[in-house]
């Protein structure tokens, strides 16, 4: 089946369900990725004094992994609050970019349906939701972007996030360190996955080269996280320098 002949039944009479359950389908192979560190995560957070209240709280209310790994590892007691607000914000600046991303997408959903899409956005959702909308795009979909299939592919994140955060907070400190399972080696694993997705050939590639290379560098020579603000921004300067002869 080519790719039109698959989005077009759904442009006829799209209906929710339909478009919801394709969402879950399509996050299902990325989902299974984020457990192991999210209960990773978890147990990092019951070992720095955190109950198991304070950590679904923790992970439910800010939702983004990279930051929550960085304020864990911060964490002290009593904890430094602005320089882990800091750091919070330097690593979810990507999300600055994600967000501007996606909008274009969203200008047709009046705010009570976009900001709440928007609060469950994370990189799987927003990789997968933003390439959804391209091919339906390519394809004359009207709308192109699908909010039942976004929602099905993020909500079931959002879910499987916090609950086996509080998993690993639970049954954490009876596993002792978790890492030499290598749990933690999913995270790597899972972004490798979204990129190979995104993938449009090697010089679409370029902005991601900068951004490597600046980000691994501000990580060797700055402390703390500006590694991830200076990775964003170059690649975003790059990009545009280069989309001409891309």
């Amino acid at each position: 089946m080519s790719t039109t002949q698959a989005y077009l039944p759904q442009q006829a009479g799209e209906k929710s369900s339909p478009e919801f359950w394709r969402g879950i389908v399509s996050c299902t192979p990325v989902l299974l990725g984020i457990i192991p560190y999210a209960l990773v995560l978890g147990a990092q957070a019951a070992q720095k004094g955190l109950s198991v209240v304070e950590v679904p709280l923790m992970t439910g209310l800010n939702f983004a992994g990279g930051s929550e790994f960085a304020a864990i590892q911060l964490w002290s007691s009593p904890p430094h609050i602005l320089l882990i607000v800091a750091i919070t914000f330097l690593v979810n600046s990507r999300h600055l970019l994600m967000g501007a991303a996606l909008a274009p997408f969203l200008r047709q959903l009046p705010k009570r349906k976009a900001l709440p899409a928007l609060f469950f956005m994370c990189d799987e959702s927003w990789a997968l939701g933003l390439a959804d909308g391209k091919k339906r795009a390519s394809v004359g979909m009207n709308p192109a972007f699908s909010l039942p299939y976004y929602l099905g592919a993020a909500l079931p994140f959002y879910l499987t996030w916090v609950i086996f955060t509080t998993l690993g907070a639970v049954f954490g400190p009876v596993l002792g360190n978790v890492e030499a399972y290598g749990f933690d080696m999913a995270f790597p694993a899972v972004f490798l996955v979204l990129l190979r997705g995104m993938w449009k050939g090697i010089a679409r590639a370029r902005p991601w080269l900068v951004s490597l290379v600046v980000a691994a560098f501000t990580y060797l020579f700055v402390p703390g996280a500006w590694y991830v603000a200076a990775g964003a921004l170059s690649g975003l300067v790059a990009a545009y320098f280069l989309s001409c002869d891309a």
